[in-house]
């Protein structure tokens, strides 16, 4: 049975995107069978998986306002064992459009329940909220991920999403955990980037990854050609990242 992974940061620029697109990508490397779903309305997972977001007709909108089905939404990628629900600007009415419904924070959970058997993993891309959708992936989620950037106001913002984290478990999903800190945009020759590094392993020792995301000019390129690291630039340093944090998700969902 597959597991369901938000990641998710209310901060924006932190690398959410980037994570979700290349370890969805290095999941399937290693033969994992896995869905990403688009659950950002800017659809730059979308794009980034070379998807034409205008071509968008059926997506992450419609299914969670229930006008279509999983099978009609998820696309197939260029990347080996990856699928995709794509995201399309009109996601953005989905906030207004469910205020008003019963059960609107799962929507998703209900959309999405009957895909379990069919992948390994399913990565929702959170928006940079913690609006209602955002809430829809953490209620239908089994774990969050947390990219935290090596900078200086990484961990302001934080203490504000565990809280939500937090009432998640209390009100709507019991079973939720947290699958763990990300350390990324690291420099080794920044001061700052290795006091981070220091202050997140102190604060949250256990719930920290090990692989740490490291700044890398071929990660920040391979978007704008539709690309994955792993497609763009397999040699590159953020490939070997991105590849060692995969083996390190599936080695600990297999201890």
């Amino acid at each position: 049975m597959g597991k369901i992974i938000a990641i998710a940061n209310q901060k924006g620029g932190v690398g959410k995107t980037t994570t979700s697109v290349n370890l969805a990508a290095s999941l399937g490397v290693l033969e994992k069978k896995v869905l990403l779903i688009d659950a950002d309305p800017q659809a730059n997972a979308t794009s980034g998986l070379g998807i034409d977001v205008e071509s968008v007709s059926v997506g992450t909108y419609q299914l969670l306002e229930h006008t279509a089905s999983t099978k009609e939404a998820i696309i197939p990628t260029s990347s080996p064992n990856l699928d995709l629900i794509p995201a399309h600007i009109d996601l953005v009415a989905i906030e207004i459009e469910l205020v008003d419904k019963k059960q609107r924070e799962y929507m998703m959970k209900k959309a999405i329940s009957d895909l379990r058997n069919d992948y390994d993993y399913i990565l929702i891309d959170c928006a940079p909220s913690l609006g209602l959708l955002t809430l829809n992936a953490l209620t239908a989620s089994d774990s969050v991920m947390i990219p935290i950037q090596c900078e200086y106001f990484a961990l302001e913002g934080l203490g504000k999403l565990l809280n939500t984290i937090k009432s998640v478990q209390k009100i709507h999903n019991s079973d939720l955990d947290i699958e763990g800190l990300l350390l990324t945009m690291f420099d080794s020759r920044l001061r700052l980037s290795n006091q981070v590094v220091e202050e997140v392993q102190k604060h949250f020792s256990e719930m920290v990854f090990e692989t740490i995301i490291q700044r890398n000019v071929r990660l920040s390129e391979a978007p704008s050609y539709g690309e994955s690291i792993i497609n763009y630039d397999a040699a590159s340093k953020g490939a070997t990242n991105y590849l060692s944090l995969a083996q390190e998700l599936i080695t600990k969902q297999t201890s």
